[in-house]
Parts: structure tokens; sequence; C-alpha cells
């Protein structure tokens, strides 16, 4: 099954309610599309969503970098996965999302040319999974009322960001818990605003909400800074923005600096890398949740199928796509009752409009 075409394009999508974390405020995503079509009629879709401050990339660098590696993809076999993929690594390894896009078409290609989703070829351990709504820093009025809205449509996990003014965060929480009850789980992301002080004095002040987890207190390079925080905190930390890749899974886990490590597959470049990734954390038992940007249904349907493969992922925030407008791949996953369905159908399960 040789690649004989290979395809892609930036489509910049808005998002209908814009939100706003610690460092800026996002009111619309480029994210871009890749078709790779073979020999044999199959076609694999992957899609990049860059971001600046994460993934040091803009749709402008994923063209950029799609197109230096055609050369790498063109007439070769579609089911040499880890060949192309180590290739494309070594020559664009700066460029996570471009080469998890690349990935996810692969991937793609390989459950449809088994005929099978691909959640079950990679493990098909479970088949759906609890799914967070993310809700942006917003006054504490409005962030209770986002917060009844979604909780009124069926979710039962919410994360609240924050990270950018101690007092406003504890009110925030502290206001959402009241207004949902106990049944609700709550997550909180403060985006590495915090110093080590503000993080324990954060979760010693909202100890009756009872929050799930801490995301990312400290800024990503203190990796001893947000060890002290999970030392001392009841509440288990998550480290997002200090998790790149596969070296940083093992200074996270070798070091004891987190127990709990967020996976996204645009920062990680891909399924296989986040596999990897994986299962330093199991070796090492820090739970596993994966994550999202502003990500286009086909991207977040990628991730659904790495969650759903294997049981140490725990945990899942991917509502990126929810808020995006004209999505070329909406409807590549199911959201029922606050749980993620993949779609039936073989690969990702994606049909681009």
């Amino acid at each position: 099954m040789k690649i004989k075409r290979i395809e892609f394009w930036t489509v910049n999508m808005k998002l209908s309610v814009p939100y706003t974390i610690a460092y800026e405020t996002i009111d619309s995503a480029a994210n871009v599309f890749l078709k790779l079509e073979t020999d044999s009629g199959h076609i694999g879709y992957g899609c990049a969503a860059p971001d600046l401050p994460v993934t040091g990339e803009t749709a402008e660098t994923v063209e950029a970098s799609l197109r230096k590696v055609e050369g790498i993809l063109l007439g070769e076999d579609a089911l040499r996965r880890t060949h192309l993929l180590e290739e494309v690594r070594k020559e664009i390894p700066a460029q996570p999302s471009a080469r998890a896009a690349i990935d996810m078409a692969l991937h793609d290609l390989l459950g449809k040319s088994a005929g099978q989703p691909l959640w079950k070829l990679l493990g098909g351990f479970r088949e759906r999974i609890l799914t967070s709504l993310t809700i942006g820093i917003l006054e504490t009025q409005e962030t209770v009322e986002h917060a009844l809205s979604a909780v009124g449509k069926g979710f039962h996990a919410l994360k609240l960001k924050g990270g950018s003014d101690l007092e406003s965060d504890v009110e925030r929480l502290m206001k959402v818990r009241e207004a949902v009850g106990h049944e609700i789980e709550l997550r909180f992301d403060a985006n590495q605003g915090y110093s080590l002080a503000q993080a324990k004095e954060f979760i010693e002040r909202t100890r009756a909400a009872k929050l799930e987890l801490l995301e990312q207190p400290t800024p990503k390079e203190e990796l001893a800074m947000m060890g002290s925080v999970s030392a001392n905190v009841h509440v288990p930390v998550m480290a997002d923005e200090s998790l790149m890749g596969l070296l940083d899974a093992f200074r996270i886990a070798s070091g004891e600096f987190a127990d709990m490590v967020n996976v996204k597959l645009m920062k990680v470049g891909g399924i296989d890398e986040a596999l990897q990734v994986n299962a330093v954390a199991r070796s090492a038992g820090l739970e596993v949740m994966v994550g999202c940007m502003d990500e286009s249904a086909l991207a977040i349907a990628a991730g659904l199928h790495y969650a759903l493969a294997r049981q140490n992922v725990l945990y899942a925030d991917l509502d990126g796509h929810l808020d995006l407008l004209d999505d070329p791949a909406a409807g590549a996953v199911e959201l029922r009752d606050g749980y993620l369905y993949p779609s039936p159908h073989s690969g990702l399960g994606v049909k681009m409009l």
C-alpha cells in the first residue's frame, strides 16, 4: 500500500465562545489537514493544531514542514509506519504537531487496510471515556453559569482555567462547587501561573471543593518546583506543558516531579509517541490524561482512539472541537452524557466534509 499523493491545507476556524487562560485569549484556531492517498484506494487523514506558545509552531511552519517531508513519504509503503515516522522525526524534530498529523494519517490507513477501528487494533481496552469540559477564565458569576450549563448538557467533569489571580481562582472554584454539588468532578489548570507558595495556598484554601487534580501549577521548566507542590499538597498534581515528549516523561517520572501527566498528541508528535510516553508513565505509577489543543474532531478522534486502547489512560480532556465552527471533520466522535464514543467506521472513522 504505497503512498501516491499528498495534500495538505489550512482551515481557520472561529470559536463560538472565545476563552481566556493564564497567558492569552483565544477566539479562533488554525488547523492544518493532511490527506495521504495510496495505490490501494485507501485514504488516510491527519490534522495538526499548532500552538506557538506550546508547540512552537504556526500553520505556516506546519505547511512548510509537510512540504519538506513529502519526499520521505511519497512512493513508500504506508504500513511501514515506524520507519517512516523515524525518518520524518529526523527531518522535522521541532515540529511535533506536523509529525502528529502524519502519524494520524498513517494510523488511519492502518485501520482502513485492516477494516477495523483503530482503537481495537491498538488494544481495545475500553469502548468510551468520560471527558471534562473546560471553562476559561471568566468573572465568577459567568463561570458559575457556564458550569451549570455544562452540567445541564450532561457533563460529569469540569476543568476550570486559572493561574492569573489567586483570589479570583479560589472564589470561582468554591462558587462552582457550591453550584454544581459534589457529584461533579472538578479539575483546575493553573497553566504555569503559580509559585510554590501560591499553589500550596490555593490547594489549602479550596480543600472543601475536593479537587480531582491540579494541572501544571508552576512554570514548565521548573520541574523541581512542581515536584515540591506535588510533595506538599493532598491533591494529585499533573504535568502538562512540562511534558513535550518521551524524554520529558522519563525526567518527570524518575524525578517524581508529578503524580500524573497530560499527554497531548500535538505536543508529543502523535499516537506512536503517546503510547511510549504512556508506557513510561505506567512503569512509574503515574496516571495519564489525554488532552488536546483547539483541535478539529479529526485530531480529537485520534486522541480518543489512543485513550480507548490503553488501561493507564484514565482521564480525558477532549473538548477542543466542541466550540469550533465549520469543522471539516465534524462528527468524527460522538458525545453522549459526558462520554466520548468513537465512530464505528474503520481507521479513525473520519468522514471529511
